[in-house]
């Protein structure tokens, strides 16, 4: 198991670990490759998401932030983060779901020592510090140091399709690798949309999900919305008329991809 060679390695490169941060001397500790696992072991509920969830807790943040460089990076680590986290949190405790706002808010996730909500990793982290009751049209009034250094540099609308809360509408989970991150996460928008949203050539009207009306800004309005849609061949032309679907907040936390894309 990944715990296994983890554990060599710092045996062989004589690691040293501590409360606060973990590092290796000679090799420093993958975080990217951690995030990865951490979502496998909480999808298959075995004994090494303890172990993945304090090596990320005590994670050195000079190496995890030489580590996400980039967008692709930041992008791929916080989402299988939010993902793994949301899998282990809700399975163990699914009542906790019954009051989702508190849920949400909740100071649960310990990265580099630091608390993170789910909220400040989607809306702080990977939306560049939006307001979350916005629209995506407000930035937050107060960001963290941390969040500063965490953020993406830019926005991208596919980690709605990416990232998923619990409920039953939400996109499928799969392990996103940053090497490959583009071409998945257009793979898995497109699935989403051809899931999700539906044509009503009679009523010239497309019925489309709420993630649309919720982070419209993230898409460019809806003008940008149906551009989108009409990219992905959902609708014929832009003069089609939006009506926004429910969202089924069931709670499904067995929605697992079948094979990572």
């Amino acid at each position: 198991m990944f715990v296994v060679t983890l554990l060599f390695s710092f045996l062989t490169f004589g690691a040293h670990v501590s409360v606060e941060k973990e590092t290796t001397d000679a090799v420093p500790v993958n975080y990217l490759q951690i995030a990865e696992e951490l979502l496998k072991a909480a999808n298959e509920q075995n004994e090494d998401v303890h172990f993945l969830k304090q090596s990320l807790a005590r994670a050195d943040m000079d190496i995890l932030d030489q580590q996400l460089g980039t967008d692709n990076q930041k992008k791929a680590f916080w989402i299988n983060v939010y993902n793994a986290f949301i899998l282990d949190i809700l399975r163990q405790n699914p009542g906790k779901y019954n009051n989702r706002s508190p849920f949400f808010n909740e100071k649960q996730i310990n990265i580099a020592g630091t608390l993170l909500s789910f909220a400040d990793i989607e809306h702080g982290i990977l939306r560049r510090s939006k307001n979350q009751y916005s629209l995506g049209y407000f930035n937050k009034w107060r960001v963290s140091t941390f969040e500063k250094k965490m953020r993406v540099d830019k926005v991208d609308y596919r980690i709605h399709f990416a990232l998923n809360c619990g409920a039953a509408s939400c996109p499928p989970v799969y392990i996103y690798q940053w090497t490959t991150l583009d071409d998945t996460l257009e793979q898995v928008t497109s699935s989403y949309l051809r899931k999700t949203c539906r044509y009503d050539k009679e009523k010239q009207t497309a019925h489309i999900t709420p993630i649309f009306s919720w982070f419209r800004k993230d898409f460019g309005g809806m003008k940008g919305v149906k551009k989108l849609l009409l990219n992905h061949q959902i609708i014929p032309d832009t003069r089609v008329k939006l009506k926004v679907t429910e969202y089924d907040w069931t709670l499904d936390v067995h929605n697992f991809g079948h094979e990572n894309k």
